[in-house]
């Protein structure tokens, strides 16, 4: 088993201390920011940043589903990291200032991928997918934010 990694990243014109504090807004923020492709979305434990266990359905491709129960912690004032109990993926999100009113978000997943000839299609295509489904969630943060 290979270890398999999917990152993005996006300059999002809000100041630093309140991009973490919209990624960390469990019960309100993530809800509204995710994309068609996770569905039954909720809240089990807390709600706001470290010590909060959401649970998830990501569908990343027609026939790919991923039940996942993620455990919040926030190692660091820049920091939120996402490990689902369910697989061995975790999912990282960094936020750097890039000035008084501009920051930086880096959302990187992490997984230990298949073995086999699957392995080499998960390892080929899978980041590539998941990038894009972070780059929708970026993308819907960052318009969040404008209002």
């Amino acid at each position: 088993m290979a270890q398999v990694t999917a990152r993005t990243e996006r300059t999002i014109d809000a100041p630093a201390e309140r991009v973490r504090a919209a990624l960390a807004d469990y019960e309100k923020v993530r809800r509204a920011i995710l994309t068609d492709h996770y569905r039954d979305y909720r809240v089990e434990a807390g709600g706001q940043g470290g010590g909060t266990r959401v649970h998830w359905l990501l569908q990343a491709t027609n026939k790919r589903v991923r039940d996942q129960l993620v455990e919040v912690t926030t190692p660091g004032d820049d920091r939120i990291v996402e490990k689902d109990a369910n697989s061995s993926m975790v999912t990282t999100w960094t936020v750097t200032p890039a000035g008084p009113d501009r920051s930086v978000v880096a959302v990187e997943s992490s997984w230990k991928g298949a073995g086999g000839i699957g392995g080499f299609f998960e390892r080929t295509f899978a980041p590539k997918g998941l990038q894009r489904i972070h780059d929708g969630v970026l993308e819907n943060l960052a318009t969040s934010l404008r209002d």
